[in-house]
This record gives C-alpha cells, structure tokens and sequence, in this order.
C-alpha cells in the first residue's frame, strides 16, 4: 500500500480499473476532504453533501469499471466536474427557488489562512476581516461565488475552472473578474477594511 501512495492519480486509476481496490482507496482518501468541501460550499447542507458526495464516487467508480475514463487531465478535476454536474442537476429540480439557504451553517472557509498570533488584538481584527469577507463572497451571484471558491479555496487553475464548469477559459476569468470587482464595491458600501495585519 506505500508504493501505492507515491503512484500517479493517472497510474491509480488503471491499477483500479484492472481490479485493484487499493488503488481506489488511496484516491478516494487524497481528494474526499477536497471534494467535500466543494460540495459542502455548493449545497450548504451535511446530509445534501454527504449523498451528493457519495453519488460522485459511485459515477467515478462505474465510469472507471466501465473503461470509460479517459485521462484528460487532473483525476481531481474530473471528480469536481461529475459533483458539479450533479449539484447542478440537483438546482435545475429545485428550480432555484432559494431552496438553499446560507443562514443554515456557518462555514469557515478561510481555515487555510494563517493567522498572525503576535497579539490577541491582531488575531481578533484578524477574525473580524475574515468572518466580513466570507459574508461579502456568499452574496456574490452563484458563478462568481463558485469561480471564487474553485481558485482560492481549491487552489484550481482557470483552465480546470473552465473545464469543470462548461464555459471558455475567458468566461471563468471575467467571473473572477467581476467578482473581485463587486467585493472590492461591497466592502467599499459596507465600509469594512479588508486587510489583514
């Protein structure tokens, strides 16, 4: 099982399909804390999620079994473009009637950045920029929300953004664009400071 942990997603994915269960398992713990979160941030619900996660896995396992996995690109990107297709078919059911609602959960997704512990005083402004900045992007219009998230969050090139969501590279930049833009002017109306010391 070690060598298996230095192998390639793409070598992974050929030892599975050839009937090697290690293999999978080692992929599955590489991207399932990644993945979830995506899902978490999409749907903002555990149980949501966790079905909406598991349908991912058993649609990567039955495309992988079914030889029908072609090696395009990142492992991790085709896993985010089949939870992004389910999310969507799952939003086209609810007809977007706001069925998803962001006052359901609190969700630190900035638990990546280190924060400076010189003070107490710097970590609680610290906190503050944070908890405003997370409010600001979950106003954001949903495409820009996403784009945000899969650059900052799941550190994904706009290329991978591109391909996950179905549009041209050019797009996902002007969403990035036009999300940074709307942060900066929402900050600006609600007269909150966004840096961190």
């Amino acid at each position: 099982m070690e060598n298996l942990q230095k192998m390639t997603d793409d070598v992974l994915v050929a030892l599975y399909s050839k009937g090697n269960n290690q293999a999978f398992d080692i992929l599955l713990e590489r991207y399932k804390d990644k993945l979830y979160s995506y899902i978490f941030f999409s749907v903002r619900n555990d149980e949501l999620a966790e079905d909406i996660f598991q349908e991912t896995f058993v649609k990567a396992i039955v495309t992988i079994q079914q030889g029908r996995y072609t090696e395009n690109g990142k492992f991790s990107a085709w896993l985010t473009r089949i939870a992004h297709n389910l999310i969507i078919d799952l939003f086209r059911q609810e007809k977007n009637e706001n069925v998803v609602s962001n006052d359901e959960t609190e969700v630190d997704l900035f638990n990546n950045i280190k924060l400076s512990d010189d003070t107490i005083e710097t970590k609680l402004v610290n906190e503050q920029v944070l908890r405003d900045v997370r409010r600001l992007v979950d106003v954001l219009p949903e495409n820009q929300r996403e784009v945000v998230y899969m650059r900052f969050y799941q550190d994904l090139s706009f290329k991978e953004i591109s391909e996950i969501t179905g549009v041209s590279i050019n797009t996902a930049l002007g969403r990035m664009r036009y999300a940074l833009l709307n942060l900066r002017r929402l900050a600006e109306e609600k007269n909150i400071e966004l840096t961190i010391y």
